[in-house]
């Protein structure tokens, strides 16, 4: 479902290059490892709390997982839609979304955590699996 954020339209604004669906799905993404890797953040944290931190390449891991998860085969194309076609592309969202304060980052993020982490194509097409789950 796609909500209207005015800092998001400003942040696609600046870079056209990726869609706004893109970066909610960033958003949706950083949630999803969060939770995958249970490090969801609790209703009262404080702003120095590093331990919900989530690292450029695991941050890629949730994404394709959600990915996979939200659109099946489709998640190459849709990515290619939405102006990604490499890992790259999303640290440059991240930055932009950093850059925004719409994100925040530890001294040790940068956008080189991004780059060539897993080919796309190998990761969303040819290494797409069907699991079902087992009844009795």
């Amino acid at each position: 479902m796609t909500m209207h954020h005015a800092g998001l339209a400003d942040v696609v604004r600046r870079d056209p290059r990726y869609a706004y669906e893109a970066y909610e799905f960033v958003f949706q993404a950083l949630a999803h490892t969060q939770k995958m890797l249970g490090r969801t953040p609790q209703a009262a944290r404080t702003e120095e709390d590093a331990q919900y931190h989530v690292r450029g390449p695991e941050l890629l891991e949730g994404i394709r997982d959600l990915a996979l998860r939200e659109f099946g085969l489709m998640a190459r194309t849709v990515f290619h839609q939405w102006g990604i076609d490499r890992t790259d592309d999303f640290g440059e969202m991240i930055f932009n979304l950093v850059e925004a304060k719409l994100m925040s980052k530890t001294e040790d993020d940068c956008r080189e955590d991004f780059r060539g982490v897993f080919d796309m194509d190998e990761a969303l097409v040819n290494g797409y699996r069907i699991e079902l789950e087992k009844t009795e």
